[in-house]
């Protein structure tokens, strides 16, 4: 089964030549952070942003949660909001409604988070994409950490870096 969702992501995930280049910066960027605070996780582990919190943390990520209505998640310490964490983050990710990212992304700028990552579902933010580049942050969009996690970093010894040469005939191939 992992040869066919492979397959879907590369098509996916590769499909032109800016979202090979992001999907780049995303492996690049999954290999050098290390701490991730994820705003909206939930207690419930039925919900994707706990299965997402639950996942990064065994993949050796230092999870953060922030939830006002709890004060553990994953057994970890959970805090109101990105503003009282007491130790620097190096990513952010947000699951939110659409209608509050803006807040959301202004906070992750504000506490100098490297990479605000907007899980799927939060919509498309051109306003949030601005902001964090002019803040010198780097903000991905429409895509889930988890999953970039699984195919760009976790699967490394079965294929290693999708090579430049393979991107580029899949791309060739979807046109």
């Amino acid at each position: 089964m992992e040869p066919t969702f492979r397959a879907w992501y590369e098509r996916k995930m590769l499909a032109t030549p800016e979202l090979v280049a992001e999907t780049k910066l995303v492996e690049r960027l999954l290999g050098e952070i290390r701490t991730i605070a994820i705003i909206g996780i939930s207690k419930n582990e039925h919900k994707d942003s706990h299965y997402v919190g639950r996942y990064l943390k065994n993949a050796g990520y230092r999870i953060i949660p922030v939830n006002p209505g709890s004060t553990s998640i994953l057994n970890e310490t959970s805090y109101p909001n990105l503003k009282d964490i007491p130790f620097p983050v190096d990513a952010v990710d947000i699951f939110r409604k659409p209608t509050e990212i803006l807040e959301a992304v202004d906070e992750a700028i504000e506490i100098g988070a490297i990479l605000i990552w907007l899980q799927l579902g939060t919509g498309t933010h051109p306003k949030a994409v601005r902001k964090a580049q002019s803040a010198g942050r780097i903000l991905i969009q429409n895509r889930c950490m988890k999953v970039d996690h699984q195919f760009l970093i976790r699967t490394l010894p079965y294929q290693s870096h999708i090579d430049q040469q393979h991107k580029e005939q899949l791309y060739e191939h979807q046109r």
